[in-house]
Parts: structure tokens; C-alpha cells; sequence
């Protein structure tokens, strides 16, 4: 950890990520807005490249971070999968704008690839290090996810890996995950973080609910799942209150679920909620939080929950890093990824067999954006 009376040089810092908060709200988005912020208010200069998401000029400033728009945005799905259309045309407007950018280190997220390889030719001709940072790593998911068409995906996250001076994991399952990428060495592990205060200072939302699950409804977080469990729980749980934050492909069909299951009266969805604070507050106002998801490279989500003093329940699955965060019987439980499984531990809590919100406080408590930020500071200047 660096000394916070040790003034460093400041630097001009690049980050390179398709989509921008507040614009897109998502875990990526949201550490780079924490992160860029901090070390803004440090006295480094600290741009972002991503889609325009905004209106008005391509170039923006927010919170000391400068906002670089280098194309209009594209749809990130298609069919329910990842775009790559997308994913192509940020990493080809990306290049230019990064090349003129004269920042003394470039940072891009692993995902969507494509902006990897503009940001390494780019990173070469200024003669500045490039880092990458790994919020999940797919390895044998991409046949499961594209099918024969999987192993091209496979084979370009294997070559991303090649490219960077130094790697970022933001949990230790994926910097054990990037092992199979052929990384042995050089991986540092620098996780998501909260921000304590200001979530102790939102009030709870005023209706209130028993279960609440936040995150894009992708076929991957397994919503459906929890309806099946939320099925089962309300036997035991008649008057069972659950929301669901968040909007995706599959909403129309975990909806869908809800009306065949009878729930309509128990489950409520919210689509995504207008700001981080709207979040906070419904969290506040429930009791567990519950994410049967097998790919979360971190789940903040998780993290911000046991903040307000939620346990967590969340699967036991390799491609799923919430499990890091996670002390069985403490702040929460890792379970099997079965609607039975998932329905118990959330009985458990909602029964009252165990009080966990302030071991989930302690735990979160770990986690303080300062210090992260402290971290990946001095982690910059000695790359």
C-alpha cells in the first residue's frame, strides 16, 4: 500500500471501455467511474474512451474525467448474444483517438476484445505500457456460449492475453482463471470496491421486500432460476415480497415465468433503476440478495448488498467470482445451482435461523474504494 503522504508524479491515464457510466450501469462502468474519479481528484489527468452515449459534443468532462465518444453507441446484444459487429466497430474507432491521445498509460477492460488489439498498436506507437484489466475470463464458455463459432471467441481472448505489459484481475478466480490463458506471471489482483459512505447515508427504500436480485437479465444470471426458487419459498412465505432490478433479453421470458408460476403478486420487476442511490435504497429495504449467476467476473452488486447489510446467496459455479466474496454461515451461502438449493438458504435467512447483516457489514467493510484506489495508484507508477 502506498503512503497517502507520498505525493507521485501525476500521469495522464487512459481508459479504454466501450460503455460509460452513468450511461450504462454495470459493474465495469462503475469501477471505472469510481477508479477514474479518485485518481482525478489525486491530481492525475484521467481520460475515457468509449461510444457516445451522450448528447451534444463527442468530448465531455464529468467529475474531473474527460469523456471521449469515438462512435455512435451500437447495441450490445443481438439475438441474445453479445454483438460482435459491436464489439468490432469500438475497437476500430477506438484506435485513432487512443494513438492521438498522448497518455503515459493505457488501461482497457479485456471485454469486448476487439479495442485490446487498437489499444496495444496504440499503447506501441506512443511507447507507453499497456494494462489490461480482467473482469472475467471465458476459457471453455465460449463453445458453451457461440457453439462451433466458440472457438474463434477462444482463440482471441487466448491472443488478448498476449498482448499487455502488465495484467489486472479484479478477483482471484479470474487471475486463477487467466492461468489457462497461458498467464503463470505478472497477473496483480486489484478488486471492485464501495463506497461506504455514501451507501450508510441512503435511506431504505419505503416498500419494502424480502428477496432482491440486481443485474442484467442475460441468460447467464439465471433469473429464471430464482423465480423457480421464489416458487418455493413463497409455500413457506405466503405473503413473500421479491423485486427484480434490471433489464435484458431475458426479461420477457423470466416474466413470462413468473405469470406461469402464479407470482404475479410476489415478484415485481423494476427494469433498471435511474441512478446507483435508487439501487442502494431498494437493497436497504430487503432482507436477501440472491444472484444464481456462473458469470460474475466480481459481482459489485453482491458486494454493495452485504454493505447494506444483505447476506448473499449465490452459486457454486467455476465461472462465478461472487463465491470470493463470500464467507459460508457469515455474510451469506454458496449453494448448487438448483431452484431446491437456492430456495433453502433463503429460507434459512428469511426464517430467522441466523442474523448475518452485521458480519455482511464487516465483510463489505473490506473493501473501501480509498484504499483500492490507493493500490492500483502506485501499482500504475511502478509499471
Amino acid at each position: 500500500m502506498v503512503r497517502r503522504d507520498v505525493i507521485l508524479q501525476p500521469m495522464k491515464i487512459a481508459y479504454v471501455y466501450d460503455a460509460v457510466y452513468p450511461y450504462v450501469m454495470g459493474g465495469v462502468e462503475k469501477r471505472i467511474r469510481e477508479v477514474s474519479t479518485r485518481l482525478a481528484a489525486r491530481g492525475h489527468e484521467v481520460h475515457l474512451y468509449g461510444m457516445t452515449f451522450w448528447d451534444g459534443p463527442d468530448t465531455i468532462e464529468e467529475d474531473g474525467v474527460v469523456l471521449h465518444g469515438v462512435c455512435a453507441p451500437l447495441p450490445f446484444y443481438a439475438g441474445g448474444r453479445r454483438s460482435v459487429a459491436q464489439a468490432l466497430r469500438f475497437g476500430q474507432a477506438v484506435l485513432g483517438p487512443l494513438r492521438a491521445s498522448g497518455a503515459d498509460l493505457i488501461d482497457c477492460q479485456n471485454f469486448p476484445y476487439f479495442s485490446c488489439i487498437s489499444a496495444r498498436a496504440a499503447a506501441s506507437a506512443g511507447k507507453v505500457p499497456l494494462v489490461i484489466t480482467w473482469h472475467e475470463v471465458w476459457g471453455e464458455y465460449w463453445q458453451e456460449y457461440l457453439g462451433r463459432k466458440g472457438v474463434a471467441g477462444r482463440a482471441v481472448e487466448r491472443f488478448v492475453a498476449t498482448l499487455p505489459d502488465r495484467h489486472i484481475a479484479v478477483s482471484p478466480s479470474t487471475a486463477s482463471a487467466l492461468a489457462g490463458l497461458g498467464v503463470r506471471e505478472g497477473v496483480e489482483v486489484v478488486p471492485n470496491g464501495i463506497d461506504l459512505a455514501r451507501i450508510a447515508a441512503v435511506p431504505p427504500a419505503a416498500e419494502s421486500t424480502d428477496v432482491i436480485f440486481v443485474g442484467r437479465l442475460i441468460r447467464e444470471k439465471h433469473a429464471d432460476l430464482l423465480v423457480e426458487a421464489l416458487a418455493r419459498v413463497r409455500e413457506e412465505v405466503p405473503d413473500l415480497r421479491a423485486v427484480i432490478v434490471g433489464d435484458g433479453p431475458e426479461r420477457a421470458s423470466v416474466e413470462r415465468r413468473v405469470h406461469d408460476l402464479g407470482l404475479g403478486g410476489s415478484v415485481f420487476f423494476t427494469g433498471f433503476l435511474p441512478d446507483d442511490t435508487s439501487v442502494i435504497a431498494a437493497m436497504k429495504a430487503s432482507k436477501v440478495f440472491v444472484l444464481p449467476s456462473t458469470r460474475e467476473g466480481f459481482g459489485i452488486a453482491a458486494l454493495e448488498a452485504m454493505a447494506c447489510g444483505l447476506p448473499v446467496v449465490t452459486a457454486d459455479h467455476p465461472g462465478n467470482a461472487v463465491r470470493d466474496l463470500v464467507e459460508e454461515g457469515v455474510n451469506g451461502f454458496v449453494c448448487g445451482l438448483s431452484a431446491e438449493e437456492i430456495a433453502a438458504r433463503v429460507l434459512f435467512i428469511l426464517q430467522g435461523w441466523v442474523d448475518l447483516k452485521k458480519s455482511s457489514q464487516n465483510e463489505a467493510g473490506r473493501y473501501a474504494w480509498d484504499a483500492i484506489v490507493c493500490h492500483l495508484e502506485s501499482l500504475y507508477k511502478n509499471i
